[in-house]
């Protein structure tokens, strides 16, 4: 199957319009507005805490992620943005690797890391990541990063 490869990426690959494509098959815009706004220089995962990580398997860019400061909360807050899997790579744990890459990347700077899913299937995904269900109107899901001692 080839090993997984997650990096921080600095330039979008020209891969990514393949994971829009797809995407946008499946109804999801969020990848169309990475690459608007990446294009546009409003949002490329470049700030202090920032980045963007891609997933590779023999080369081929399988699943990209985001982590960027909550706009919606206090500054030591992250959010993960723009997580999204290749079709074909789902149920092999690429998600979960690269979410993990995401939170231990976040650490670093933020004590929570809050989310959007507007999917079932999101949901349960980040609820096995451990995520947990809020009721807010600017997230779905948070993830406490520091150590409860």
């Amino acid at each position: 199957m080839g090993e997984l490869e997650i990096r921080q990426i600095s330039a979008l690959p020209p891969q990514i319009l393949d994971l829009e494509a797809e995407a946008v098959t499946e109804g999801f815009r969020f990848l169309t507005r990475l690459v608007a706004d990446w294009k546009s220089g409003t949002n490329r995962f470049d700030q202090p805490g920032e980045c963007l990580l891609g997933a590779l398997r023999n080369g081929q860019l399988i699943a990209i992620g985001g982590l960027s400061h909550d706009p919606y909360a206090g500054p030591d807050i992250g959010r993960l943005r723009r997580v999204y899997v290749a079709r074909a790579s789902r149920g092999q744990n690429v998600g979960k690797a690269l979410v993990q890459q995401l939170l231990e990347y976040a650490a670093q700077r933020f004590s929570v890391v809050r989310l959007s899913t507007d999917t079932p299937e999101g949901a349960a995904f980040y609820l096995r990541c451990g995520f947990h269900q809020v009721q807010d109107d600017s997230a779905t899901h948070v993830k406490s990063l520091v150590d409860a001692t």
